[in-house]
């Protein structure tokens, strides 16, 4: 054999065997796709004896088929609508559960199920510890499980017993009810709060009722929103949650029953005396300046003609010429003039309260005029003050006092034509003044000024043979015009008589 012919027998060779183990290679591959394909996962659940647990089976089919060692174990119900299995234990003990596909009969869950007694002395340790603030309570095992028995006083701690047993579910429950005393002491505090003597709050059947009167409306709704503010939250029981017992249905605003009522007012009493001051202040005040040269000499013509007689002479005519110069010499006028004054008049008045007051202080300024038929009269006038004011007092404390006042003041400025001049002021309106505190209720401000130049004065000559004349006068007046107004409230009209009586020296 050729050295050729060796070399292809060994080449030939060689690809057989790297044939054989490409195709074991492959064999091997698909056997452990396969059996990745039918690999599970395995699941251990721990469950306690009389607690059932629900386990999702989301890839199980409906018809699956059910193995495996726990039919003494627990039992298995399948939940077609949530796609789950309810496992309940029944005795102690380990086994296996598994869910096949009906068709290829493969595995497509294991659980490896482990179930124990439960440790209720711990649960019942631990539920004592976390509910230890709250008192009234007991806390006991009994068939299996932990139950929370007793009263407590407030509807928050019976909420915090059933969120602390609600931590475990199956092995607990609770028992417990809100206490009859509880409602009593919200009661309590309702009264205490609402602070009337007059006023009682009774708890009865998960209801409250306030009973007793009050003095106005405000009390009672004053009382309504204290009581709705105590009121607390309504505990409903488990027999009425799952509508084993009827319980009379009430809205929270109705679990308050609002019997107060509303005293009548009483009686009026006498009413209350107020003193009422008025000030009337009037400020004048006047300047007067005037310079005046005047240089109008004039001639007067006084010529006449006389006859005398005489028993020893004949008669005879004279005649005289005389004339008259006035106003020879030159004047020289200068003056300037000040002028303050100031009127002050005071009144006081008591009166009742709501009733209206006057007082009337005027003077009669005579003047004489003639009537139709030409005769001489004589006339009036009127100058003082008229004031009319109502009180009342207003104000939560009765401190302040509303006046309507109508205030009139008449004073004589001068005479025109024989006649008196009267200058009236008028103040009407309404204020709310604090009690013995003034106020200024009205004013009245006037200023006048004048200026006069090269006026001749009355007597001046009207035909002079020389005019030198200059003058100039100027006049300012102003006058200022305040009421002030003092409402004091008394305790009666004869309050500050002593004072009076003292002052004149007064006895009894």
């Amino acid at each position: 054999m050729s050295r050729n012919e060796t070399l292809s027998k060994k080449l030939l060779k060689s690809c057989k065997t790297v044939a054989a183990l490409a195709c074991l290679v492959f064999f091997i591959g698909s056997s452990v796709f396969a059996q990745e394909k039918k690999k599970h996962e395995v699941t251990p659940l721990t469950l306690t004896r009389g607690v059932y647990y629900d386990q999702p089976i989301p890839l199980a089919p409906k018809n699956f088929k059910r193995g495996g060692f726990y039919t003494k174990l627990v039992d298995v119900d399948y939940i077609s609508a949530d796609k789950k299995i309810r496992i309940t234990p029944k005795i102690v003990g380990d086994g296996s559960l598994f869910i096949n596909d009906p068709k290829t009969n493969d595995i497509i869950y294991e659980f490896r199920i482990n179930v124990k007694k439960s440790n209720l002395f711990g649960i019942a340790n631990e539920i004592q510890g976390l509910l230890q603030d709250i008192e009234g309570i007991n806390i006991r095992t009994i068939n299996d499980k932990v139950l929370v028995d007793g009263q407590v006083l407030l509807p928050s701690e019976m909420k915090r017993i059933h969120n602390v047993v609600g931590q475990y579910p199956g092995q607990t429950a609770n028992l417990a009810i809100l206490s009859p005393i509880a409602e009593g002491k919200i009661a309590e505090f309702m009264e205490r709060e609402i602070n009337n003597p007059e006023v009682q709050v009774k708890a009865v059947n998960n209801l409250f009722m306030i009973l007793g009167v009050v003095q106005s409306v405000e009390e009672k709704q004053r009382a309504q929103i204290i009581a709705d503010a105590y009121l607390p939250d309504l505990v409903v029981d488990n027999a009425v949650n799952e509508k084993k017992v009827l319980q009379n249905k009430s809205k929270p605003g109705q679990r308050i029953i609002n019997l107060l009522k509303i005293a009548p007012p009483p009686a009026a009493g006498p009413k209350k005396i107020i003193q009422l001051v008025v000030h009337f202040v009037e400020l004048q005040k006047s300047y007067e300046k005037g310079f005046r040269f005047q240089w109008t000499p004039s001639l007067g013509d006084e010529s006449n003609i006389s006859f005398s007689t005489g028993s020893q002479t004949a008669g005879n005519a004279v005649t005289s010429l005389t004339g008259i110069i006035n106003n020879l010499f030159p004047k020289l006028n200068w003056a300037k003039q000040h002028g303050h004054a100031r009127v002050l008049k005071s009144s006081s008045l008591l009166v009742q309260e709501g009733v209206q007051g006057t007082i009337t202080a005027e003077d009669d300024i005579p003047y004489v005029t003639t009537n139709a038929e030409g005769q001489p009269q004589t006339l009036f006038a009127k100058a003082g003050v008229n004031t009319k004011m109502t009180a009342t007092i207003s104000g939560a404390r009765g401190d302040s006092v509303d006046l309507q006042m109508n205030i009139g003041v008449s004073s004589l400025v001068g005479q025109s034509g024989g006649q008196p001049q009267i200058a009236r002021k008028t103040v009407e309106t309404s204020l709310i003044i604090k009690n013995s505190q003034s106020a200024a209720v009205g004013g009245l401000i006037s200023s006048t000024s004048t200026k006069n130049y090269n006026r001749l004065p009355a007597n001046a000559s009207s035909n002079p043979l020389i005019s030198l004349y200059r003058s100039k006068d100027f006049s300012r007046a102003q006058s200022q015009f305040v009421v002030f107004v003092t409402p004091i409230i008394k305790s009666s009209a004869s309050e500050g008589s002593d004072k009076i009586k003292k002052k004149f020296r007064l006895q009894n």
